[in-house]
């Protein structure tokens, strides 16, 4: 077997709605399931997956493609990790198989992070590393924890690494472009390094925590690269994206030693920023590893604030957080070195909403002896319970603030209506109607489309396309249709799902046959609509054929060339050519 054939029955032998149904919830309907799109911000089953053709097709964002452009999208990994796994999977050995490479550009960049993880991991357990090692025993880091999270330490010498990397060949450009070094020397010094990972695993950049007293900031982190941008990426998210899936929930922190803390009593569902603020890109990527979200932040003023700032970010793309509270101003380092596995898990456990959190909170510094700072903080709540989709949760909060100010029930029910009514009117002033984004297709395209579509479905097109030597109106169109011959007759079949991976090094094209599958069409062809199909296209390459000859007439001299030009046209134009 080659190695199409070996990628082929590993495609095979992984249903796409089993692999696919592990990750988002399916319902069937008819012959195809359908869940939430997680590869937009979906709220109804827009995602249909089929099982007879081996493809999912999003209807809202027009995500397409097989089981391995999937896992590749969901998981953040490129083609040949994903065929490793799910050869894994159905235990083919892929001894041999090679895969071709989509993108080697950031090749030496992967390989100098590799080496400067070695090298700090190394210098952790040399004599100078010794200062670093007595601050993690103090912090109560095993080596197992140090190994598992790859920690390291940057020697207090200018250019130690610097010398080492340029000697494997590596030049004092890259070195800077990638982060590593500044005006030729080495960044980090006397640091203890955590290595940064992208969302797929690799690492790309590192953060540097200073261990002895001193002025300098705190953490020192990569600088912004092509790789590495703070606002993009989540410490941890490469270890967090499967413990998520099996916990169904994921709990956003502050800290590195958070994280690595909570590790240690196997909670691995965690993730936090690189010392930013979450940001949009963040929440995008969050979302993707569940929708039940737990904020668990510093105990102090501070993380109180965060934890606020995050949950109204969360509130703004219609989720709703639970948060974490920690007292004293522990953050979870702390509190899990005081209080154990047992009490950290119970918190986890009981977890309060993110909306009951913030109105816990607009009680605090207020002066209840003050009528007006009583009815400031009661249109506070009622604004706050306004928010939340739950009548029951929302008849709680109002009662619970009737008995506390010993105000009627009905009071409060009316001052909430009237504030919801207003609301929900202001809404409804302010809607923009939604015009359609999508580009319409000329009737040639339409056409090109369809047979292209109906290639990949029916063998018998592919011979008739041969056949009438039929000329597609454009070169990517051409491509395509080169690619699918190609594939036909060196494997003896076409279908959408193996097609897709044969395709996946050549982006373009698979963008384009991502378009011609979200057509969808019916099974049946009639020789009458195959035939308008041809004509259709064979229409565009005529009318193309003398827009050019008459563009050659009017720069042609010779007026010989000119009359046969001329003729050509007059031929075309009558059906003779």
């Amino acid at each position: 077997m080659n190695n199409q054939d070996i990628i082929n029955e590993i495609r095979r032998k992984n249903d796409i709605v089993d692999i696919i149904g592990e990750k988002i919830p399916l319902e069937k309907r008819g012959k195809n399931y359908f869940g939430v799109c997680p590869f937009h911000d979906d709220t109804n089953p827009s995602m249909s997956v089929s099982r007879e053709k081996q493809i999912y097709t999003c209807f809202s964002c027009h995500a397409t493609g097989n089981v391995f452009n999937f896992l590749m999208d969901y998981e953040h990994k490129d083609f040949s990790e994903v065929l490793s796994d799910l050869a894994k999977r159905v235990g083919i050995t892929l001894n041999g198989v090679s895969t071709k490479k989509i993108n080697s550009k950031y090749e030496d960049w992967y390989n100098i992070y590799d080496l400067c993880v070695k090298y700090y991991q190394n210098n952790l357990y040399s004599k100078e590393g010794e200062i670093a090692r007595n601050y993690l025993k103090k912090r109560c880091i095993s080596d197992d924890v140090i190994r598992e999270f790859q920690i390291g330490y940057s020697l207090k010498d200018r250019d130690s690494l610097t010398k080492l990397l340029t000697m494997k060949g590596y030049s004092f450009d890259l070195l800077n472009k990638v982060g590593i070094t500044t005006n030729d020397y080495d960044i980090y010094h006397s640091r203890l390094m955590f290595p940064l990972h992208d969302l797929s695993g690799k690492v790309i950049g590192f953060s540097g925590r200073i261990i002895t007293d001193s002025k300098q900031n705190k953490y020192l982190n990569t600088k912004e690269t092509e790789l590495f941008k703070k606002g993009n990426l989540l410490y941890h998210y490469h270890i967090a994206k499967d413990a998520a899936r099996v916990k169904k929930s994921v709990i956003i922190m502050e800290g590195f030693m958070d994280i690595i803390r909570a590790s240690t009593i196997d909670v691995r569902n965690t993730v936090a920023t690189m010392g930013t603020a979450l940001t949009r890109e963040h929440i995008k990527e969050i979302k993707r590893l569940s929708n039940n979200i737990i904020l668990c932040f510093d105990g102090d003023e501070a993380g109180v604030k965060a934890t606020i700032s995050a949950g109204e970010l969360f509130a703004s793309e219609n989720i709703e957080t639970k948060v974490i509270v920690l007292k004293d101003g522990d953050d979870p380092d702390t509190y899990i070195l005081k209080n154990g596995k047992d009490a950290f898990v119970s918190l986890i456990n009981n977890a309060i909403y993110f909306s009951d959190f913030k109105i816990k909170n607009l009680s605090n510094n207020r002066n209840f002896n003050s009528s007006e700072e009583k009815a400031n903080y009661i249109h506070e709540v009622l604004e706050e319970a306004s928010k939340i989709d739950d009548e029951i949760r929302v008849e709680i909060i109002l009662k619970d603030l009737a008995k506390k100010f010993e105000i009627g029930y009905n009071t409060l029910e009316k001052s909430f209506k009237e504030l919801v009514n207003i609301k929900r009117v202001k809404k409804e002033e302010f809607i923009i109607p939604k015009t359609a984004s999508k580009v319409k297709k000329d009737k040639y395209q339409k056409a090109s489309y369809s047979v292209i579509y109906y290639m990949l479905n029916k063998q018998e097109i592919i011979d008739r396309v041969e056949e009438e030597h039929l000329v597609f109106p454009t070169g990517a169109l051409r491509a395509l249709e080169s690619e699918i011959v190609y594939f036909y007759h060196k494997y003896g079949f076409i279908n959408e799902a193996d097609f897709y991976t044969y395709l996946t090094p050549k982006v373009e094209l698979v963008n384009l046959l991502t378009e011609v599958l979200q057509m969808d069409l019916d099974n049946v062809l009639t020789e009458t609509e195959l035939f308008d199909y041809f004509k259709v296209i064979r229409e565009y390459n005529y009318k193309k054929t003398i827009e050019n000859l008459e563009r050659k007439i009017k720069n042609e001299i010779d007026p010989v060339m000119q009359i046969k030009y001329a003729e050509e046209i007059r031929k075309l134009r009558i059906g003779e050519n």
